[in-house]
């Protein structure tokens, strides 16, 4: 058996460091096994510093518990087949509940591990069991969606003082002699990897009686891939040149290592004479790496590491005893968020530099003149016209949209036209119409008086009878006109 597995804790009194950590766990557990449901863990810390050893602590108090490592395939279709069917159903032992242990879940990556995170979403909104995930960086990007629905417990590395006192008590149970110094530098060497001191011990001391500092060269110094905010952190805490170099050798970029350097001095660093000095070797570093990206030369890259990293460190007097909360740079957010604008700027200075036959460089520096222009409406029109500059492009100039002055003589367009000719054309089809019927009516009306006045012009042909009854209705009236003035009558 190996020894990391002999001597590897039995319950969490055993468990070396993160005190309050191992208490947060134990209630944690004591509330599911109560009935009160609470979000998943996601515990967070550099390899060897026991996240695995607390989930299996934890696995003890509940009926069974389901782990998936990182060596597992990690795809969307095998995580909802495997534990999202487990976290949705019951314990195999009864109604106990079951915890899920998921190993890594921020080396989740590649097609064999697709949609992974996303799987891992929906496992930990939909499950019913309790569910404890660990990482290595806490600054993954595939950890951004899970941190707000976990309590998320940071681990840190076990102190090397316990790791002597932890060597020191298994040299003691092998029966192996040992030198003071020699159990140390295995306790240094680990860099807080609690696994790794164990296992260099196991490889020099099993089987042997005695172990020497010549046993250390049998034992090649620890490849480890630094944080970068460790590194931050030793460069801003320490004044040793051998202890900050080491914290330099950091896999990533120099620009990401000089911006986050940059964001945390002032938060470690009161005085301003030791800011200012900081701040100096800091802009001497950055003129080295744009020399190296500009020729090509890379060799300049060991001046910028000398200045970002020990010149910084010395640039203070003392080093602080104090806890100073490390910031990511603020200056790539803001990149980030400028970069649509700064997209649009470029395709606007491309559009100018066409018509004026300049450079974007040259025209980009005119867009403090071009605002002002634009602030007049005639002029900002036939600038957009000129440049062919379409609404959003002329927002890069001026908030509020050009008002164009209407002409009075409207164009009329080919579509309205032809329905209004339409329209027309209806209209004096029934004018017409109506004016036909009225003359046809006025025309029947004059035939027919015409007619009247022509039957009264010829004479009419009267019989006896009638001329009679005329002279007997002549006699009458004048008769009558008589007896008004023949009063004795």
């Amino acid at each position: 058996m190996l020894w990391t597995e002999k001597y590897s804790p039995k319950n969490f009194d055993e468990v070396l460091g993160n005190v309050k950590l191992k208490d947060e766990i134990l209630n944690w557990t004591e509330d599911w096994l109560l009935g009160k449901t609470s979000q998943c863990i996601l515990l967070i810390g550099p390899p060897g510093t026991g996240k695995t050893t607390m989930a299996h602590l934890a696995a003890k108090e509940f009926s069974e518990y389901i782990e998936l490592n990182a060596s597992d395939k990690r795809s969307y279709d095998i995580l909802k087949n495997t534990i999202g069917e487990t976290s949705l159903s019951k314990s195999l032992y009864g109604d106990g509940l079951k915890l899920i242990i998921l190993d890594e879940v921020d080396g989740i990556h590649g097609n064999e591990d697709r949609g992974g995170t996303r799987a891992i979403n929906q496992i930990v909104k939909e499950g019913k069991h309790p569910i404890i995930m660990m990482a290595n960086d806490p600054y993954s990007k595939r950890l951004q969606s899970l941190k707000p629905k976990c309590n998320t417990l940071i681990m840190r590395k076990v102190h090397t003082n316990s790791i002597v006192a932890l060597l020191k008590k298994i040299c003691v149970k092998e029966g192996v002699e040992f030198e003071e110094h020699v159990v140390r530098n295995l306790a240094k060497r680990s860099n807080g990897d609690l696994r790794t001191a164990i296992n260099d011990l196991e490889v020099i001391a099993r089987g042997r009686d005695k172990i020497t500092s010549e046993d250390l060269e049998l034992l090649s110094s620890k490849d480890d891939i630094v944080n970068i905010f460790d590194t931050v952190r030793t460069v801003l805490k320490s004044k040793d040149p051998k202890r900050i170099r080491a914290a330099m050798r950091v896999d990533s970029e120099p620009s990401f290592i000089l911006e986050i350097i940059t964001e945390n001095i002032p938060k470690e660093y009161e005085k301003v004479n030791e800011i200012q000095s900081a701040y100096e070797k800091i802009s001497q570093a950055d003129l080295y790496l744009g020399r190296a990206f500009n020729t090509r030369v890379y060799t300049y890259w060991k001046y910028a590491f000398e200045l970002m990293g020990l010149g910084v460190a010395l640039s203070k007097a003392e080093t602080y005893k104090k806890f100073s909360r490390l910031t990511n740079s603020s200056i790539f957010p803001k990149l980030s968020k400028s970069r649509g604008k700064r997209n649009l700027e470029d395709k606007v200075a491309e559009k100018m530099g066409q018509k004026l036959h300049a450079s974007k460089k040259v025209v980009k520096e005119q867009f403090p003149y071009m605002k002002i222009m634009f602030q007049n409406d005639e002029t900002a029109h036939e600038l957009a016209t000129y440049f062919d500059l379409a609404d959003d492009e002329v927002k890069l100039f001026r908030s509020r949209k050009i008002k164009v002055k209407k002409s009075k003589k409207k164009p009329t367009k080919a579509k309205k036209t032809t329905t209004s000719t339409k329209k027309l054309s209806n209209e004096t089809k029934v004018e017409t119409s109506k004016k036909v019927d009225v003359e046809d009516k006025l025309s029947s009306n004059k035939k027919s008086s015409s007619q009247k006045v022509k039957t009264e012009d010829k004479p009419v042909k009267k019989s006896s009878k009638d001329t009679e009854n005329e002279k007997d209705s002549e006699k009458t009236s004048k008769d009558s006109q008589m007896s008004l003035f023949n009063f004795n009558k």
